[in-house]
């Protein structure tokens, strides 16, 4: 297809060609038009505006011989002139519009009632809009090669909707852009959450291969938790992913969209180009719908740029990917960072469930990473415990060498045990031990009875110990008040080896260290 000729700009002398072949020579508009290559609409402008300039004689009137002064005069300001040619206070106008409910039209009619000659309201409006460009003038960041990417959420949604139940969700649109070549990276989550802004970032490097030396981001409460232009305050994950990629975070000030245009005309672009083409399909799944538009992405940067010339993908590889920094070994691994307190049993509760770290830190604050394997637990910066992470919200996670010395004892404690330790005294105290645990409605309840009863060993001869229990075991006395009593009394003595033990009596009570029936 044949190019369109680019029209040719109509000079002071051109109108003086017009004036001369239309009022010396006679010719017709249309003549004119072919005489000059001028279009007929131009033709007649002229003539027309020459015309309301006096001027429909040739040779010209004295004084519009100077190309300058017929100039002038064929393209003064039609209309009115203004009579009051004060010029209103504009700093005073900029700082009224700020207030809620004034508009220009209001400030106009307030204008024009402290000077009914002035301006009309169309001159009031474009002598604000040249003060406020003079007053605020823009800056044009030019981005060196590989110094940012910057990243914000699109406004348009696209919807999913579930096969199994039917419930539609908005899926969000995550945009990253690199400001030297404008390669452009989209995805879309389910929300605009911590998990889905980190997963959006580090999806963005991958894609991108490189790390850029700093990221502009929208100031997302997720990620940047006080917005300060000097200071920001950013989430401990979202900092822990920097130091993994050793990259800068810069959030944009609140309200300052320039901060971080380039990706403000990626979305854009994104909207205008990947999300209207995707408009009419349906969607079942999030997968499905990220497929859909990584293809589109890949025309996107594929396509070359009206103004450059070139694709965003070639200006990347010729100017962009060696100035990025390689990307770390290992990808950046989410984990949510939180403070707890420690409590009097030694133990931090993380989601619903309870993990144990050394007891000499009760009642400090402490610092806990979560990730879906492992919970890490820091004091002072130093790593104190580390727990794999239970997938049941329930429960107590306890590493013995976090207890005291005295409950150390107690821990781990089983019936197996018990009795395993009270057998090493003798069957007797092994039977007892069995017995106190079984005959209660809960096993748990007899193992105080039952580490009382090993605990009279380091009183009592180990004999003597398993006499007594021999002896309660006789009269049914199942207790450590029974068998404590018996050794107090003096009941209990070690028998000889040849001696045969003589037989308990079926019945009977024990008063006074003798045998009633």
């Amino acid at each position: 297809m044949p190019r369109r000729k680019q029209a040719r700009r109509t000079t002071v002398k051109d109108i003086c060609a017009i004036l001369r072949l239309r009022y010396d020579q006679g010719l017709s508009v249309r003549e004119v038009s072919e005489r000059l290559k001028i279009s007929k609409t131009s033709v007649s402008t002229y003539l027309f505006r020459a015309r309301e300039a006096g001027v429909s004689t040739w040779p010209l009137p004295t004084g519009y011989e100077d190309d300058g002064a017929l100039k002038r005069l064929m393209f003064r300001r039609m209309g009115r002139p203004p009579r009051d040619l004060s010029q209103p206070d504009w700093a005073l106008i900029a700082r009224e519009l700020k207030r809620k409910g004034v508009t220009l039209t209001l400030l106009w009619q307030e204008y024009r009632a402290g000077h009914p000659e002035g301006y009309g309201y169309t001159w009031f409006c474009e002598g604000f809009a040249a003060f406020e460009r003079r007053a605020s003038a823009t800056f044009r960041n030019r981005h060196a090669a590989g110094a940012v990417m910057q990243t914000d959420y699109a406004g348009q949604t696209i919807t999913v909707a579930d096969p199994e139940t039917g419930v539609i969700t908005e899926a969000q649109i995550f945009v990253a852009v690199l400001g030297a070549s404008s390669l452009t990276f989209a995805m879309a989550s389910f929300g605009q959450r911590l998990p889905e802004w980190i997963a959006g970032h580090c999806r963005a490097l991958s894609f991108f291969g490189g790390v850029p030396k700093s990221i502009v981001c929208d100031n997302l409460k997720a990620g940047v938790v006080k917005p300060l232009w000097f200071e920001p305050t950013l989430n401990p994950t979202f900092a822990a992913m920097a130091e993994h990629y050793d990259i800068t975070i810069l959030p944009a000030r609140v309200g300052k969209p320039r901060d971080k245009g380039k990706v403000e005309v990626a979305v854009q672009i994104v909207e205008r180009w990947i999300l209207a083409r995707l408009r009419n399909r349906c969607f079942f799944s999030l997968d499905d719908l990220n497929a859909a538009i990584a293809a589109l992405l890949e025309e996107l940067n594929n396509r070359p740029m009206r103004h450059v010339g070139k694709s965003r993908r070639e200006m990347f590889e010729a100017i962009e990917r060696t100035a990025l920094s390689p990307l770390p070994p290992a990808p950046f691994e989410y984990a949510e960072w939180k403070t707890a307190k420690v409590h009097p049993d030694y133990h931090v509760e993380v989601d619903k469930t309870f993990y144990s770290l050394p007891h000499r830190l009760i009642g400090r604050c402490v610092e806990v990473r979560l990730t879906h394997r492992v919970v890490e637990i820091f004091h002072d910066h130093q790593r104190v415990a580390s727990h794999l992470r239970r997938s049941q919200r329930s429960g107590h996670v306890t590493v013995p060498e976090h207890m005291p010395k005295a409950h150390q004892r107690y821990a781990n404690v089983t019936p197996d045990g018990l009795i395993g330790q009270a057998a090493r005294i003798g069957p007797n105290t092994a039977i007892m031990a069995e017995r106190m645990m079984r005959e209660r409605p809960h096993p748990e309840q007899g193992y105080r009875s039952a580490m009382g009863i090993i605990a009279l060993a380091r009183r009592y001869e180990p004999a003597r110990l398993e006499a007594a229990c021999e002896r309660a075991l006789a009269i049914n006395a199942i207790t450590f008040s029974s068998v404590n009593a018996i050794l107090k009394s003096g009941l209990a003595r070690a028998r000889p080896a040849a001696e045969p033990a003589k037989p308990a009596p079926p019945h009977g009570n024990i008063r006074g260290g003798t045998y009633y029936q």
